[in-house]
């Protein structure tokens, strides 16, 4: 029990880095930031891929229906972080950048018989830059001008989830999640003379929300080594209920007199409706192989976009600011022997390749489209007192690019360590 204690604490020591950023992408700057993979270390060796598994010894919430198939003698906790560097080209220039982030806290256990309960925090988006551009005023070049971009935040879910199956082979499940974050954003405008009046604009929202996901699992029989298993996942769209401001100030550079004026856009920001279907193919419980495809309607969803018509300042909610997002993932593991005592024959490989589409649009034009591929291992932990848990490992390679854009190319490590702890056997000697 000591031991299980401290487990539990050193798990609840990450909440806080939450609110710290895990990326420098200056794709970040538009929208809701940057969108998470949403995935534990199992998932993220195999790219992400996840709709149609279900593990007995691993927390799956891709698709809560997997909850389940926990095995019944088990409280699982996972908990994860990964290491980055990044680099951006554009124009022939090329800049790296590091970043490490704490991304997950899951856990999971079996309520009752064909009864699972999956409850942990995730991220959901990420915003995260600090870049600026230069130029001139006018055709004189007399006065050079500096915009410097910054934005910081994110928004992120505490969930908790039912999984269940009332009928051999099928499993259905719902995850309700608070959601909440902030996200800054900022352009300061600055200028070498002591002539030209500076204009800066500050953007800030605070959300708190919720969000909903259901689920769905129906695995068959193909032959006495194979089964089949079909998951569907459903998350409605829905305004977050968050004003979203923005600040403008003038400031004279003559006299530093500063003017602010406020606008506020209500209910501003919204989640989209999410569509996933996938399939996972086992043959004899050693190979894993699968599918997901997932959709988002982003083109439903309206964002606020200042601008000046006619002289006019406004901060008001714009269509037309995204696209719909479809996103491929194949993938698999293989695993000789689960249960063996040789450590090599428990050793789990991982592998999986995912293209997505872009959800922005940047002044008009695609924003970047995504290709990745990922390896991965789950390492048994094999010891005196503890066969069951696993530590997984994998390397992901991303690229994301767009004509005429900023390309990045983003190697990641991710390590998750899931501890399986039997809390729920009876022992016959104390």
């Amino acid at each position: 029990m000591k031991r299980n204690l401290v487990y539990t604490l050193l798990l609840l020591l990450p909440l806080s880095l939450f609110a710290q950023s895990g990326t420098n992408s200056p794709y970040s700057q538009w929208g809701l930031g940057l969108l998470s993979d949403q995935t534990s270390g199992f998932n993220r060796g195999m790219n992400g891929l996840g709709y149609g598994f279900h593990e007995h010894n691993q927390v799956n919430f891709l698709n809560p229906a997997s909850y389940s198939s926990i095995d019944s003698l088990s409280f699982i906790f996972d908990g994860g972080l990964s290491m980055q560097i990044t680099n951006f080209e554009e124009g022939g220039k090329r800049v790296n950048a590091k970043n490490a982030d704490f991304e997950y806290l899951v856990a999971g256990l079996r309520l009752a018989k064909h009864l699972g309960l999956g409850f942990g925090l995730i991220p959901i988006t990420n915003v995260g830059y600090n870049y600026n551009t230069t130029g001139y005023v006018g055709d004189v070049f007399s006065s050079q001008y500096v915009n410097t971009y910054q934005g910081s935040g994110g928004i992120h879910a505490v969930y908790g989830g039912l999984g269940w199956e009332p009928f051999k082979g099928l499993s259905i499940g719902a995850n309700v999640s608070y959601v909440w974050g902030t996200i800054d954003r900022s352009v300061v405008n600055a200028y070498d003379d002591e002539t030209t009046n500076t204009l800066s604009k500050y953007y800030s929202a605070d959300v708190r929300s919720y969000k909903l996901d259901f689920g769905l699992q129906y695995t068959a029989r193909l032959a006495k080594k194979d089964w089949v298993t079909i998951g569907l996942t459903y998350s409605p769209g829905h305004k977050l209920g968050a004003d979203a401001e923005c600040k403008v100030i003038s400031v004279n550079s003559q006299t530093s007199v500063s003017d602010t004026t406020s606008y506020v856009a209500e209910n501003a920001l919204a989640l989209p409706t999410t569509f996933g279907v996938g399939f996972m193919w086992n043959h004899h419980n050693k190979l894993k192989f699968g599918a997901d495809y997932t959709m988002q309607r982003w083109a439903d969803v309206e964002m606020p976009v200042y601008e000046v018509v006619n002289d006019v300042p406004s901060y008001t909610l714009k269509k037309d600011m995204f696209k719909d997002r479809h996103k491929i993932v194949v993938g698999g593991e293989y695993c000789e022997q689960e249960n063996s005592r040789y450590f090599f024959k428990r050793l789990r490989y991982r592998a999986g390749f995912g293209y997505s589409t872009p959800y922005l649009k940047i002044n008009g034009a695609d924003g970047p489209s995504e290709i990745s591929a990922s390896f991965g291992f789950g390492i048994p932990i094999m010891n005196g007192y503890n066969v069951r848990s696993l530590v997984n490992v994998s390397a992901q390679w991303a690229r994301q690019s767009a004509t005429g854009m900023i390309s990045e190319n983003t190697f990641r490590i991710n390590i998750g360590v899931t501890f399986n702890e039997r809390w729920f056997a009876k022992w016959k000697v104390e």
